[in-house]
């Protein structure tokens, strides 16, 4: 992908009418036909998978002025088939945040903001927005997700779990923010947030004096001629397509305050997001081409994560590309742009699959046919020695108890104060609740002992077995252990340090990670691969560490 300079010296109105849907991304036609090839793929992908999710998936190649657009759709039972079609809206969820910031470069192209502005001026006056120290949050934070402000809204309340961003209002935001201290500075550090983006909206709204939802549609959903894209009531003849979670139980819908759904909000069909595709591929009338063409050059921060605005960067067979992933309680998202060769991704599920590892394995095949394809999960019984290597008492970091037992031939778990729930079992090696939506993946240590990390929600929560806890105890304090390790023989420093009773490891430019016990002077990050050796001296004094990582060994002395 060539990256130019961003311009900041066009000012141009970016108020745009219903005509230029004519124009250049006009080219997908609706009720086009099934691509054989494509719709192969898809089936090979998603034939017999235990979620029961339905796919519509799309692949757009730009080639001069004749774009080649293949489609398929295709469910887990073909008995299904009918669930969805080319007139079903999903919710694109996190996929709206490049929304967002399209409209914002918008803005910046037509002299209105900048990169560089504060978030503070964008919101109303007297609103209490965090510093560190002289440091503010810019919008260059905001939407690189280095702002330093939590994933959600403090002391704002979900009301409903299965609907969570309902009852949020820009008020109770607003409010959320004098609640809120950094503890770092702003672009130190990658942490996805959901809170900040919800912001974002306000703030572009705000600026280019419109409402939020008359926003996307006048300068986006217009130009492009998404014109079954929306936020709340679908057009006419525009369908809903029903959410499902990954054991085929429906689940009720997502809604957002309109002021703040450029954090998920959106709605849209296939032929929508393959119309915003040829848009992200330069096929967008002007200013919105050079609005879109902004958001994606790379942004430079101290983080050093590669993202644009609100798109994440990846190489893929040694091409540079644009993806980000959305997920609600009943759907799942990918676009996916890759701009040098002029080829664009759309895939869209009407069941929640985060848990399961997303989209992302079928996207990345589909823009280079020799990453691998896996195939479907399918339900399979586990095997009798995992089986017992995972029964016993556990603690899920951030997250409660949970004891597992051994029910027949298979595993079932429970919290304390909670209904035990038996589990599935499938190819991939994983476990899953038969009831709701989590996914329990057995990891084996060196020692050929297991623990596991437990997804749900879009979290993952390491767990430890609390016998190891008791081990990693008796060999000392957690406080013996803190300090501050450079790391030979790179230039980087390992920081150790006890909180809430967990044991916390941070190297030089990298995110805190929690470690478990694992007995004696041993601690584990299963989720990275990483295994930290404590040493102590003759008198019992922790004076160095080992970190083990992918074959590799990095020594540090105790400062």
């Amino acid at each position: 992908m060539k990256i130019r300079k961003p311009r900041f010296v066009s000012i141009l109105a970016l108020v745009l009418g219903t005509s230029a849907a004519t124009g250049a991304c006009a080219g997908v036609q609706p009720e086009a036909d099934i691509d054989p090839g494509l719709q192969a793929t898809v089936e090979r992908r998603i034939g017999g998978d235990r979620s029961g999710a339905c796919l519509a998936v799309g692949v757009v190649k730009v080639e001069g002025n004749a774009p080649r657009i293949r489609r398929a759709y295709a469910c887990a039972d073909p008995k299904e088939a009918g669930r969805i079609g080319a007139n079903s809206a999903f919710e694109i969820g996190s996929v709206s945040k490049t929304m967002t910031a399209t409209l914002l470069a918008g803005l910046i192209e037509s002299g209105q903001a900048s990169l560089d502005d504060p978030l503070a001026d964008y919101l109303p006056e007297g609103t209490g927005v965090p510093r560190y120290g002289e440091q503010v949050i810019r919008l260059r934070h905001v939407v690189s997700h280095t702002s330093g402000l939590p994933a959600l809204p403090p002391g704002v309340p979900l009301a409903d779990p299965r609907d969570p961003y309902a009852a949020m209002t820009p008020d109770a935001l607003l409010g959320a923010l004098d609640r809120v201290q950094l503890t770092q500075a702003p672009g130190e550090t990658f942490a996805y947030s959901n809170f900040a983006s919800m912001l974002l909206s306000l703030a572009v709204a705000r600026r280019a004096g419109e409402d939020f939802d008359v926003l996307l549609r006048e300068r986006l959903f217009q130009p492009l001629g998404m014109g079954g894209a929306h936020l709340d009531a679908p057009p006419e003849g525009i369908v809903a397509a029903e959410g499902h979670l990954p054991n085929g139980s429906r689940t009720p819908a997502w809604h957002f305050d309109p002021a703040l759904a450029g954090v998920g909000g959106v709605r849209a069909t296939l032929d929508d997001m393959l119309r915003y595709a040829e848009g992200e591929l330069g096929r967008a009338p002007q200013p919105l081409a050079d609005a879109i063409e902004l958001t994606q050059q790379p942004l430079q921060t101290p983080a050093g994560t590669p993202i644009a605005m609100n798109w994440m960067l990846a190489d893929v067979g040694g091409h540079a590309i644009l993806a980000h992933e959305g997920g609600t309680g009943g759907f799942s998202s990918l676009v996916a742009i890759d701009r040098e060769r002029g080829r664009g991704v759309v895939v869209l599920s009407d069941t929640a699959l985060t848990s399961l590892g997303g989209l992302g394995d079928l996207g990345m095949h589909l823009l280079d046919e020799r990453q691998p394809l896996p195939g479907p999960r399918k339900a399979v019984p586990a095997p009798d020695a995992l089986i017992d290597a995972l029964v016993g008492e556990w603690q899920l970091q951030g997250g409660p108890a949970m004891s597992v037992r051994r029910k027949g031939d298979a595993l079932e778990i429970q919290a304390p104060g909670q209904p035990a729930f038996e589990m599935g079992h499938d190819d991939r090696g994983d476990f899953y609740p038969l009831a709701f939506d989590a996914l329990m993946h057995p990891l084996q240590g060196p020692d050929g002992g297991y623990t596991f990390v437990w997804h749900q929600g879009g979290g993952a929560m390491p767990a430890r077995r609390l016998d190891a806890v008791a081990a990693g105890a008796a060999a000392g304090l957690l406080s013996d252990y803190a300090g501050t390790y450079p790391l030979a023989p790179t230039d980087m420093t390992l920081t150790v340090s006890e909180r809430d009773g967990v044991l916390h490891a941070q190297a030089t430019g990298q995110g805190a990670f929690a470690l478990v016990p694992a007995g004696g002077d041993v601690f584990r990050a299963d989720a990275f691969g990483i295994e930290i050796r404590f040493q102590r001296d003759g008198s019992g004094r922790v004076v160095a560490l080992a970190l083990h990582q992918g074959g590799q060994v990095l020594g540090g002395e105790r400062l």
